[in-house]
């Protein structure tokens, strides 16, 4: 197929992206020429009629815009095949979409800006790029504002423990089932599909609140990468520990403001609504900085961080867990096995460090899909 395409990107270069124009239809090696093998007739509109008496007025005249095309000359000529259905596809977008964001990452030096497609089953919601000029602007930055509000509770969840399957779940039944039902209703409504996500990130908070913060980790051995990981954890958990105090200070407050009534309370009532206002902006602000805390360490997000923060845990256990035994038979007096290498588990949490940090960010703006 013919096919044109131009990388793009911003001042910053941090938003790379692609225009793909291809066509739908192959050029014949030869044009699909008919012939008529009558006289063939149009009226004004173009349409095809029978008989010449049909477009023709009182006099016998041919009508005015209508068409007559003889027997033998040419009616109809095609340089091009129809359109090929396969190219409206899920699965060709999806193909060519991969070929494509692999084909700038070639172009790209710094393997922190690769672009990666977006993955619909992460624990984050896509959002959309506003293009110049955008008719919708404000629709769809309203809409990203949601997604985004669902991604940062998404990350919040992950530092609380909620494990991702669960996050998942919640994902896929409190939003896509519940947008899916309402487009079978009435449509693509934009409102409702906000309002949707909305209860699902209140539902989400819920089962962080349910759920409270796990214990600081520990760890009884002297393994430098381990704990560089479990300071990093410590940081995220502290400031989520921050976020939520500063989330439940806000229903006090505005229940507070609720109950300054009054002509003379103006002042009080001014002062609860900037407090407002600055208590959810620290929290915005707040969410903002949670994911960047592990950017700087070299993780494109909170869900890779906790998958191998995880990993890494179940490492160090499992290594402690081998060391009380090998100790238990030590004292039993009996002829113990070797002690468990603390250089193999070394080696093993310093890959699943570099897997980690190799993993591409999921991008949560710009585009629903790449």
């Amino acid at each position: 197929m013919e096919c044109v395409s131009a990388l793009h990107h911003n001042k910053r270069k941090t938003n790379y992206h692609i225009h793909l124009i291809f066509s739908e239809r192959k050029l014949l090696p030869e044009p699909n020429v008919k012939i008529a093998t009558r006289s063939v007739f149009f009226d004004e509109t173009g349409k095809r009629v029978r008989t010449k008496k049909e477009i023709s007025g009182e006099g016998g005249q041919i009508r005015k815009g209508c068409t007559v095309i003889k027997k033998g000359e040419v009616y109809e000529s095609h340089l091009f095949t129809v359109k090929d259905d396969r190219f409206k596809s899920e699965i060709f977008l999806r193909e060519v979409k991969e070929v494509y964001t692999n084909l700038i990452n070639l172009h790209i030096e710094n393997p922190e800006q690769h672009l990666k497609v977006f993955d619909k089953n992460s624990v984050y919601l896509p959002t959309k790029k506003i293009g110049k000029n955008n008719p919708k602007a404000a629709e769809i930055e309203a809409d990203n504002a949601a997604r985004q509000e669902w991604n940062r509770t998404a990350d919040m969840a992950l530092v609380t423990g909620i494990s991702e399957a669960k996050i998942l779940e919640v994902k896929q039944t409190e939003i896509h089932d519940k947008v899916s039902q309402s487009i079978r209703k009435g449509g693509w409504l934009p409102d409702l599909f906000r309002s949707i996500v909305n209860k699902a990130k209140d539902f989400l908070q819920n089962l962080i609140r349910e759920h409270g913060m796990p214990p600081k980790p520990t760890l009884s051995i002297n393994m430098t990468e381990f704990r560089t990981m479990r300071n990093l954890m410590i940081r995220v958990q502290d400031e989520a520990r921050a976020v939520r105090s500063l989330q439940e200070e806000v229903p006090k407050l505005k229940e507070q403001l609720s109950e300054v009534k009054g002509i003379f309370k103006g002042k009080e009532r001014k002062a609860l609504t900037e407090r407002i206002q600055q208590t959810e902006k620290e929290i915005s602000e707040r969410l903002d900085k949670l994911p960047d805390i592990l950017r700087e360490d070299g993780y494109p997000d909170v869900q890779a961080f906790m998958a191998t923060y995880r990993e890494a845990e179940a490492v160090v256990e499992q290594y402690n867990r081998d060391l009380a035994e090998w100790e238990r038979q030590v004292k039993q007096k009996s002829r113990p096995p070797r002690p468990p290498e603390r250089e193999s588990v070394r080696n093993r949490l310093r890959q699943l460090q570099e897997q980690g940090r190799q993993q591409k960010p999921r991008k949560k703006s710009f585009d629903r899909e790449r």
